[in-house]
């Protein structure tokens, strides 16, 4: 590894993709246990590659520096091979700096994610400078970036096939031309439900988040929240049903709303519908918010890009990984008003429609698993107008 490269990461605080180890030794079971936690943690975690720096001290940064091992490589990939699944490449180097001498320990950006502990069968994500245990949907979204599982496929257990609205089903039949009458087996194949090793059928999640009666039953966070701030008090309304439901009754909200506003109201509505068919829906209790007021308009839903894709690239590129395939093909046949063709270039149009009343801020926030819109206020907006 360069000087340059040495110093520029000792520059740098302890982050996700970096820690600091004021020694190196694999003595003990413990040493061998949290080692292998840093590791596991920093390659689940969102980003390039990660490095775990050791003869330093973490608070102060004081370069103390650690007693050279040749063997010390080796004995990394085997504590890497006996408690880590699937194992991590790694490099391991010492390096001479400041009259003393540093363990760089480099962790190689992982195409397998995620890593579990074989030990105690944890998964490890870094949280700032902090190594902890991954939460439920944090680990869902690693399976399905990688291609594991399939969320939207996956049965929701308390739920049954009655709540199930088959005057949907039959509409959806109808238009990619199936003519069979609808049964338990039907549903099946359309991955509407699915059977479970005790030999019951349950609905699936993106089953009830398109063609459910009432998804919110089970799926707690698939409602939106809409919260109007303009005048002295803030007026906030709650939208539940499935997600074409929602969204019909919430645009129709909005541009009640604005009616007597000069605003982009197209670019907006495409954050909602972007926010609709794009949030992570494993992250069953968090609703999409929707903030208007004076001083900004804000769409904020969970569920970063997916793991690869950044605005960049969407916006380069027009074709991003989509999170919920699924869902997304159902609601491209299932929408009357085809809101959702050209789906994939929403970013853009976002970003067209407000280049020249203050421009489209766009967050994304992976510690949270939060995406964020924010666009001008309805005040700032009229005052820019009036100006032109």
């Amino acid at each position: 590894m360069y000087r340059l490269k040495i110093d520029s990461l000792i520059k740098q605080n302890e982050g996700p993709k970096l820690d600091y180890k004021l020694k190196l030794s694999l003595d003990t079971e413990s040493e061998k246990k949290e080692l292998a936690k840093d590791i596991a943690a920093i390659a689940n975690t969102n980003g390039g590659r990660g490095y775990i720096i050791f003869g330093i001290e973490d608070k102060t940064k004081k370069v103390v520096g650690v007693q050279k091992d040749n063997d010390i490589e080796e004995k990394i990939q085997q504590v890497i091979a006996n408690r880590i699944d699937p194992p991590i490449p790694i490099r391991m180097e010492y390096i001479e700096y400041k009259n003393k001498i540093l363990g760089i320990l480099t962790i190689f950006k992982s195409r397998h994610r995620p890593h579990q502990i074989r030990q105690n069968g944890a998964f490890y994500i870094r949280r700032g400078s902090t190594t902890d245990v991954a939460r439920r949907y944090e680990i869902a979204n690693m399976f399905k970036e990688n291609a594991i599982i399939s969320s939207e496929m996956m049965p929701i257990y308390n739920s049954f096939i009655d709540e199930i609205d088959e005057k949907l089903v039959y509409k959806y039949c109808q238009k990619i031309n199936i003519k069979e009458e609808i049964s338990i087996k039907l549903l099946e194949n359309l991955g509407i439900c699915v059977k479970t090793e005790e030999a019951k059928y349950h609905p699936t999640l993106g089953g009830l988040l398109v063609f459910g009666k009432y998804p919110q039953k089970h799926i707690l966070g698939s409602s939106v929240r809409v919260t109007l701030d303009l005048e002295n008090e803030s007026i906030i309304k709650v939208f539940q049903g499935n997600i074409i439901y929602i969204l019909d009754e919430v645009e129709s909200y909005i541009k009640y709303i604005f009616q007597s506003y000069d605003y982009p109201l197209e670019g907006f509505l495409e954050c909602v519908r972007n926010s609709l068919v794009h949030r992570d829906y494993f992250d069953l209790n968090r609703e999409t918010n929707i903030y208007i007021g004076k001083n900004k308009v804000e769409v904020s839903n969970p569920g970063t890009l997916t793991y690869g894709d950044t605005l960049n690239s969407i916006l380069r590129e027009k074709n991003p990984s989509r999170r919920n395939a699924w869902i997304h093909q159902r609601l491209i046949i299932m929408d009357d008003k085809m809101r959702f063709l050209g789906s994939g270039m929403g970013i853009g149009k976002i970003k067209e429609a407000f280049k020249d009343i203050g421009g489209a801020k766009f967050y994304n926030i992976y510690n949270r698993n939060l995406f964020r819109v924010v666009l001008p206020g309805i005040e700032y907006n009229k005052v820019l107008l009036s100006k032109k």
